[in-house]
């Protein structure tokens, strides 16, 4: 077997670590992402995320796939009590699942893992109301809105394309 005619000739890797960068907190839900990876494109999006003790998602239905990496803490679905998620755990949803996210308020540390999805979340109320869809580009969206009003800098995270990069640098 030959190499290949076409090679993607790489000036360096496409590596981020969360330890070289601050998260960026959500600004009335209190948890953490850092993105890592961000496709509006093909609808990916990749996160290492700190959620504090008492957080509580909106009930989301995953139009796409999704793998969650546990790596500290507890957490659980709203629909799925007895199935907690802790530290090591590796959880795959389906697309087509709709659930919604607690760490329980009583919990000593804030619940933290990385997340890959495809698709986008559909968010919704308690009373079935539409709030929003959060996908790679809103999120992305909204990661540099909140940067801009804090006025801090961006995250740097590995953004795709016909020459993959980085966000900036």
């Amino acid at each position: 077997m030959a190499i290949p005619e076409t090679i993607n000739h790489q000036d360096r890797l496409l590596s981020v670590n969360i330890n070289e960068q601050e998260p960026v907190q959500h600004p009335t839900d209190g948890y953490f992402i850092q993105p890592l990876f961000l496709d509006p494109e093909n609808g990916t999006w990749v996160l290492h995320a700190k959620f504090p003790p008492g957080t509580l998602l909106p009930r989301h239905f995953h139009t796409g796939t999704v793998h969650f990496f546990t790596t500290k803490g507890t957490w659980n679905y709203v629909e799925y009590p007895e199935d907690k998620q802790t530290a090591g755990s590796y959880l795959y949803e389906p697309g087509g699942s709709i659930h919604q996210f607690s760490v329980p308020k009583d919990a000593t540390e804030s619940a933290e893992g990385f997340m890959v999805v495809t698709g986008a979340n559909v968010n919704f109320d308690d009373d079935d109301n539409l709030i929003d869809i959060t996908d790679a580009g809103a999120i992305e969206r909204a990661i540099m809105g909140v940067c801009q009003m804090m006025q801090r800098d961006a995250p740097r995270y590995i953004k795709p394309g016909a020459s993959a990069g980085f966000s900036f640098g």
